[in-house]
C-alpha cells in the first residue's frame, strides 16, 4: 500500500465520500473494531493471562464453552451498549438478543455476532476470529424479540470477520466490494493492507470435513471424489485439501487464493438442518464472499436468499470460488 489509511479514515470516506454509509453505522463498525482489537490482546495472553480452557458452562447450542468464549462475548456486548448506535444485539452464545441498558440511547441498528469463531482451536494456539453483521432494526417491532433480527441476508448493511492469527486481521464489506486491515499493534488501530478482494474463480483448493465421508449426500461424494480423482479422473488436475476447522481461516484462506469450503448437509446433522449457524456464520460470510466475486449456497439455494426461521437456525454452506459453487450446487440439482 502507498497510502497509510487507517478504518477511521477509510470508513469516513465510505461516509463523506461515497455515501455507502451513515455516521451511526460508521461509529458501530469502529466500536465493533475495538472490542475484536481487545479480544486479540485477550488470545495473545495465552496461558499467561489464564485465558485458557474450558469455562466449564455450555451455550445456548449445548456446546462446552472455552473461557475465551465467554470472555469475548462479554467484551462485544460491553463495548456496544453505550454507544447509542445500536437497538439490541444477538449473539451466537446467548439464547435471545441482548437489550441495551435503559440508562443509554438506542439506535437504528442490530448487531449480530459469533464473539470467537473456531474456538475449540484456541488451547492448541491455531487461528481463531470473531465474525460479525449489521442489520437496520424494522420500524414497528420489539428489538429485543428475535423476529427483529429474521432477516434474510440480502439485507445485511455491514459485515465483518476479524482473524487472529499471526497477524489480526479486520475483513469488512459494507457492500461496496471488500477490503483487509491489518492491526498495527504499536498503535492500537486498523491500517487498511488490501482493497478490492476478489476471489478466483479456479482453484485447486478445497476445504471440507473429510471425518464425514460416510454422512455426505451423494451430491457432495461425487464431488470429491472428482477433486479426489486429481489428473486422471473428470477434472484434470490435481486438488489439494485444507481444513482449520476454524470458519475464518477456512474462509480467509479462500479470500485471499481461492477455494470452495463445504460444510454441506448431511446425514448424522440431518435433523438440525446443518452445522453453522445461518445469522452468525452463514449469512456475514456469504455477504462478505459475494461482494468478493464468489459465491455461497446450501447447495440447494443462495444462503442470502434465505428467510430464516430462528434466531438460532443452522444450515449447510458452500461458499467460495464461484465456477466450484456452482458445479457442487448443479450435481445437488441434477440429483
Amino acid at each position: 500500500m502507498t497510502r497509510h489509511i487507517t478504518l477511521s479514515r477509510y470508513l469516513i470516506e465510505e461516509q463523506r465520500i461515497r455515501e455507502r454509509i451513515n455516521a451511526d453505522l460508521r461509529l458501530l463498525i469502529e466500536i465493533v473494531s475495538r472490542a475484536c482489537i481487545a479480544i486479540s490482546v485477550a488470545i495473545s495472553k495465552g496461558g499467561l493471562g489464564g485465558v485458557l480452557g474450558e469455562a466449564g458452562s455450555e451455550n445456548i447450542q449445548g456446546e462446552a464453552q472455552k473461557k475465551l468464549d465467554v470472555i469475548s462475548n462479554e467484551i462485544l456486548l460491553e463495548a456496544n451498549e453505550w454507544g447509542g448506535h445500536l437497538a439490541a444485539m444477538a449473539s451466537e452464545e446467548m439464547e435471545l438478543p441482548h437489550a441495551i441498558p435503559n440508562r443509554y440511547p438506542q439506535g437504528e441498528y442490530l448487531l449480530l455476532f459469533d464473539p470467537l469463531d473456531g474456538s475449540s482451536n484456541i488451547d492448541v494456539n491455531i487461528s481463531v476470529g470473531t465474525i460479525f453483521s449489521v442489520l437496520r432494526c424494522p420500524e414497528g417491532v420489539d428489538p429485543t424479540s428475535p423476529e427483529a433480527f429474521l432477516q434474510p441476508g440480502t439485507r445485511q448493511l455491514a459485515a465483518g470477520y476479524t482473524v487472529y492469527g499471526p497477524t489480526t486481521l479486520l475483513v469488512l464489506t459494507v457492500g461496496d466490494g471488500v477490503v483487509a486491515f491489518t492491526l498495527d499493534r504499536e498503535h492500537g488501530t486498523f491500517v487498511l493492507t488490501q482493497e478490492n478482494i476478489r476471489i478466483p474463480e479456479e482453484t485447486q483448493e478445497f476445504a471440507i470435513n473429510m471425518s464425514n465421508i460416510r454422512h455426505w449426500e451423494p451430491p457432495v461424494r461425487r464431488y470429491v471424489d472428482e477433486l479426489l480423482a486429481g489428473k486422471t479422473g473428470a477434472r484434470g488436475k490435481d486438488f489439494n485439501m485444507r481444513w482449520v476447522a476454524s470458519m475464518v481461516a477456512d474462509v480467509h484462506r479462500i479470500m485471499t487464493r481461492g477455494g470452495i469450503f463445504m460444510y454441506p448437509l448431511d446425514a448424522k446433522i440431518m435433523g438440525r438442518g446443518g452445522k453453522l449457524r445461518l445469522m452468525y456464520e452463514a449469512n456475514p460470510m456469504s455477504f462478505i464472499v459475494e461482494q468478493a466475486g464468489g459465491a455461497a449456497s446450501t447447495g440447494r439455494g443462495r444462503i442470502l436468499d434465505i428467510a430464516p426461521v430462528e434466531l438460532h437456525q443452522r444450515v449447510p454452506v458452500i461458499l467460495g470460488s464461484k465456477n466450484e459453487v456452482e458445479r457442487v450446487a448443479s450435481y445437488h440439482r441434477q440429483a
